[in-house]
């Protein structure tokens, strides 16, 4: 069964010098979504618009299914 990861959004929240915590001002998400994110359980589209949209990036930017 393939699986998602957010490994990807993880780096590119490094490369841009933010924390996993920025995510809930910067997309204005909630703590039980970064929680979701964090291990890598599934999100709504929404929430990933929201995310590319706060980042500037494509949704292959910050997820990858393995």
């Amino acid at each position: 069964m393939k699986t998602i990861s957010y490994n990807p959004l993880w780096k590119l929240l490094i490369d841009k010098g933010h924390k996993k915590t920025d995510l809930l001002d910067l997309a204005g998400i909630g703590r039980g979504t970064l929680a979701k994110l964090s291990k890598n359980q599934e999100v709504s589209m929404t929430v990933l618009v929201k995310i590319c949209t706060a980042l500037n990036c494509e949704l292959s930017d910050i997820a990858e299914i393995s």
